[in-house]
């Protein structure tokens, strides 16, 4: 049996990133697990973008 891991960003967040890439009703309705890997691939790129210009405003 696969284990099970903690996830990093928020739900809050992910929701957040799928409604930018309009994929945010399918992430209400069916659930993170049901987008596709190269959408959730999309969803941590832009999380890493998101926070490396936050790094670059706060310096």
């Amino acid at each position: 049996m696969a284990r099970r891991r903690s996830s990093i960003m928020s739900d809050s967040l992910k929701l957040e990133l799928a409604k930018e890439l309009g994929y945010g009703d399918v992430a209400q309705r069916e659930g993170f697990g049901a987008l596709p890997s190269r959408i959730n691939g999309s969803l941590v790129k832009q999380a890493i973008e998101r926070a490396e210009r936050q790094l670059m405003q706060n310096r």
